[in-house]
């Protein structure tokens, strides 16, 4: 990813959307392996999800859909963090840059929608 494209996104719709396209964009360049195919399958799932949730969120039928979808975004970011350190990049620096980034990203997806989760339950 060019520099220009990192800028940050204040569209959290757009944010995780831009998160889950990263991370195929990733997983379409790692090394084809038994254990990447499986992980690589759900760091696709679960970062796609973070985005699909949060726009269900936006659509609430109340209240508690709103939290519910919102702690499944916040989960899915918990996720795809997990399954990014478990990728087998075989030291590829440019790879392990690009998953150290996705991995900050989740942490702050995560952060975000933790923040937005307290702020409607207080």
């Amino acid at each position: 990813m060019q520099p220009a494209e990192r800028v940050r996104v204040y569209d959290l719709e757009e944010r995780s959307y831009l998160f889950a396209k990263r991370v195929r964009a990733l997983v379409k360049r790692m090394p084809r392996t038994m254990s990447n195919f499986e992980d690589g399958k759900q760091v696709v799932r679960s970062s796609g999800s973070i985005s699909s949730n949060y726009i269900e969120a936006n659509e609430p039928l109340g209240e508690k859909d709103f939290l519910v979808h919102m702690k499944i975004s916040r989960k899915e970011s918990k996720e795809s963090r997990y399954w990014l350190r478990l990728l087998d990049l075989d030291g590829n620096e440019e790879l392990e840059v690009e998953r150290r980034d996705l991995i900050q990203e989740a942490l702050e997806l995560m952060h975000i929608f933790n923040a937005i989760i307290r702020k409607r339950s207080a």
